[in-house]
């Protein structure tokens, strides 16, 4: 058989882990599947609290002879209207994910500057990296939906090329997850949108970043990448037509006035619809060289604005996703406290737990006190959102996320 589940002391270096048999809370690792090829992710997985593990024969070492095998039968299902003693896994919140998003921020900034440096060369990608990635992003969005996407806010200006990537990718996946779309598409979706832009690896880099209007002809010089980015795909190696498509289709828009083809939205595919509307949301909340990026919910009432842009069903549920003030987002309550958004409520989009720290009324900071707004009982509401930059608050990024957006890189 292929795949063994088998107690983690079994375990040994050159083991393909399949599935890791705990709670997200039992393990340091963000990837679901790995190759254990190395001593301090064994010691990792020894010191961890988990019982078992499912290795799969065909992609790494067996149990070897001089090894006991320890083999451990899968836990038999419970029947039906009987209880068990085990309690349920503790919900993951944005803090218990928050350091394994960083280290996958990092792992993705690592990777994609390395693809994209082999694409600009003309030589073949990483692939079993970037799916390593794709599987990471899937797996992170689906113990929390909002962590990695909140984290990729946080990069620097000129790590704009790479981290858009990232973004892109993990909200088409979170989008793609809203509108029910099935798991076995989950990973590649995550694969497109973080190969959707590959053609401006051939793009002077000093077009890329030149503010304001440039002129007609280096505008259809950047306009190129989408046919260039299709193209180039087949040439290093990823010679998939649903990444292709995304790549040379992820600027049209829903009333086919976009480019490079003018198609209408019925003539574009599912991810090519995805991919722009969650291009545009990432590029309006991001910093790059020559822009600062607006608020998350000042980027969505912006796109709701924009008729004929975007699948309003996929808007829709990138709404709901994201919610009415999303994470980070700096709000107002009938108090006259200022508080930022620390997580969403799972069924209403207007209660999230906030993180009280200033008065609005006094100009001054208040005892910080995390409140979730859904609780009976709870009279604080969300009167407006507020401009981070009009109150001139120094790092507010740190009051949500711990982590500071400045000269040195969260994702160093």
């Amino acid at each position: 058989m292929a795949l063994k589940r088998i107690a983690k002391d079994a375990v040994i270096q050159g083991m393909f882990i399949h599935e890791l048999g705990g709670s997200w809370m039992d393990h340091p690792f963000w990837k679901p599947r790995f190759l254990l090829d190395n001593t301090r992710d064994l010691k990792r997985l020894h010191g961890s609290l988990l019982k078992t593990v499912v290795i799969d024969t065909r992609k790494g070492l067996d149990v070897e002879d001089h090894v006991p095998a320890q083999l451990v039968p899968d836990p038999p299902p419970t029947a039906v209207g009987t209880s068990t003693r085990e309690e349920k896994p503790k919900p993951i919140t944005f803090a218990d994910e928050q350091d394994r998003a960083m280290r996958l921020c990092s792992f993705a900034k690592s990777v994609l500057a390395d693809n994209f440096a082999l694409a600009k060369q003309g030589l073949p990608l990483d692939k079993p990296l970037l799916d390593e990635l794709a599987c990471g992003i899937c797996a992170s969005l689906a113990r929390h939906p909002h962590t990695l996407i909140s984290l990729t806010r946080l990069r620097r200006a000129d790590e704009y090329a790479t981290l858009h990537a990232l973004g892109v990718s993990a909200l088409m996946v979170l989008v793609a997850q809203r509108l029910g779309l099935p798991q076995a598409l989950w990973e590649r979706t995550a694969l497109a949108g973080l190969l959707h832009d590959i053609g401006e690896t051939l793009m002077p880099e000093k077009l890329l970043n030149t503010p304001g209007e440039i002129s007609r002809i280096d505008g259809l010089l950047l306009q190129s990448h989408t046919q260039r980015g299709a193209e180039l795909l087949a040439n290093v190696g990823i010679d998939d037509p649903v990444l292709r498509d995304v790549c040379l289709h992820h600027h049209e828009q829903m009333d086919g006035l976009g480019y490079p083809e003018n198609l209408p939205g019925e003539k574009l595919s599912l991810l090519a619809r995805l991919c722009h509307l969650c291009d545009v949301y990432d590029a309006l909340t991001c910093d790059r060289p020559y822009n600062t990026g607006c608020s998350p919910a000042s980027a969505l009432s912006d796109m709701a604005q924009w008729h004929g842009h975007f699948d309003e069903k996929m808007f829709k549920a990138l709404v709901k996703a994201m919610g009415v003030y999303p994470t980070g987002s700096l709000v107002k309550l009938s108090s006259g406290r200022l508080a930022v958004v620390m997580e969403q409520h799972s069924e209403s989009l207007l209660t999230p737990k906030v993180k009280v720290f200033f008065s609005s009324t006094n100009g001054t900071p208040v005892p910080q006190e995390l409140l979730d707004l859904s609780r009976p009982g709870e009279n604080e509401k969300i009167i407006r959102r507020e401009n981070p930059q009009d109150w001139g608050f120094p790092h507010f990024d740190e009051l949500w996320s711990g982590a500071r957006k400045g000269r040195v890189s969260v994702f160093a």
